[in-house]
């Protein structure tokens, strides 16, 4: 097979963590364990690692713990490692001064969501980013999650951000495969994938590569998808691919939100209201699945 063309851009490296936000037993933040999970991710072959995103509890957790979260992995993974932090919030001023503060925290990059509930229009929408891209140094990962925020970065949107010299990535959950690949080969926006379904065919069409939540339990297997693409063995990605599909159905499709499922097969204490734990049923299921995929290799 001939290698596949990897001259796609890729500002945080190719594959990148969704990482949970460990909490003690008692619900406070636990920087020792994010720590050791940290350094467990990058040891398994994670390039990058997203904090205080969706799969971060980025909603239940306050601006000081985000701030001390990264400073704690930043210390356990070192300078090599591009930390990517989550600021998104629904109101432009608040997520600027989080922008500033993840930079003087240490991260290398910003996610920055679309503002939610108050549904702005895409000009509204626009001037948000452009006025979180000029407030730090940091280059901007733009979040587009609509099924969450209500609202869409329509792709005419993302082709006049992608002119802004900060704004170079998207983490793509549109489930809008035409849309991103019509950006994708009109500008040098590196489209991360966001839905674990997706990541192939968007790697596929020219994504950088992608930002699991699943990552945190298989990093290693999500990984190996991309390693076999690359190395020109379509017919091995895709034969990886669909083994991980049991697990991602499971983790993200089976009605319980990611940084649930996550958790019930990590020790990474509990979940801040008003998520709840796995039950039992469940929680035995993804061991099941989990176990499996393991047990193939």
């Amino acid at each position: 097979m001939t290698p596949h063309d990897v001259s796609r851009p890729r500002p945080f490296g190719r594959a990148l963590c969704a990482m949970v936000t460990p909490f003690t037993a008692d619900g406070a933040l636990d920087p020792y364990a994010a720590a050791a999970h940290a350094a467990r991710l990058v040891a398994a072959g994670c390039d990058g690692l997203v904090l205080n995103g969706t799969t971060g509890e980025s909603p239940t957790t306050s601006d000081a713990e985000k701030t001390e979260l990264v400073r704690a992995v930043r210390e356990a993974v070192g300078p090599g490692v591009p930390l990517v932090a989550g600021i998104g919030t629904a109101d432009t001023r608040h997520t600027v001064a989080q922008a500033r503060a993840a930079e003087q925290a240490g991260a290398d990059g910003l996610l920055v969501v679309t503002p939610y509930y108050s549904r702005p229009p895409q000009a509204a929408v626009e001037a948000h980013f452009r006025r979180v891209a000029d407030a730090s140094g940091l280059p901007v990962m733009l979040y587009d999650i609509p099924g969450r925020t209500g609202t869409r970065i329509e792709p005419d949107t993302m082709l006049r951000l992608a002119e802004h010299p900060r704004v170079v990535a998207v983490k793509d959950c549109a489930m809008d495969l035409l849309g991103s690949t019509k950006v994708i080969a009109a500008t040098g926006l590196a489209y991360y994938s966001g839905c674990e379904e997706l990541n192939l065919p968007l790697y596929a069409v020219g994504g950088a590569g992608f930002v699991s939540t699943v990552a945190n339990v298989a990093p290693g297997a999500l990984r190996a998808v991309l390693d076999a693409f690359d190395a020109g063995d379509t017919a091995e990605a895709a034969r990886l691919n669909a083994r991980l599909t049991p697990l991602t159905e499971l983790m993200m499709a089976s009605g319980l939100p990611g940084t649930v499922t996550a958790k019930a097969l990590l020790d990474a204490g509990p979940v801040r209201e008003p998520l709840q734990p796995a039950g039992h049923e469940a929680s035995d299921g993804l061991r099941g699945a989990y176990e499996r995929l393991i047990a193939v290799g």
